[in-house]
């Protein structure tokens, strides 16, 4: 049987109403949880990824989406290798935060590459 959920109401092929708790449940509050928790994880594991590899980071937005993207690549890793982790929170951040690392390494080796067909040499900040 074909189900097709619109909005927050789970309506059958037939036409009739399902019988479940997904018609009368608020998946609004469940969407912005996810989102909210799923972006503050990708910051944190952002911004830790640039300050464990000695970076100035790449922004609030640019932390987001380096965390974000370590975070896939990290569960990935933890998943093919079958890696013993840490479940909940701190095995999200802890997988997050070295896909992040690998992420950032694979992004600065771009960066001497393009730099080195440039012709660019490296400059470093002073602090």
């Amino acid at each position: 049987m074909f189900v097709m959920i619109l909005s927050t109401t789970v309506v059958m092929a037939d036409g009739t109403g399902a019988s479940t708790w997904a018609e009368t449940f608020d998946w609004s509050m469940v969407w912005n949880r996810q989102v909210f928790f799923t972006v503050a994880l990708g910051a944190v594991s952002g911004y830790v990824a640039s300050k464990i590899l000695g970076g100035e980071g790449f922004g609030f937005f640019g932390n987001v989406v380096v965390g974000i993207i370590g975070g896939l690549i990290g569960k990935w890793i933890v998943d093919i290798a079958k890696i013993p982790m840490l479940q909940g929170f701190f095995g999200t951040l802890i997988s997050s935060v070295g896909g992040a690392l690998i992420l950032i390494f694979f992004i600065e080796i771009v960066k001497t590459l393009q730099r080195a067909n440039t012709g660019k040499s490296r400059t470093t900040r002073k602090k």
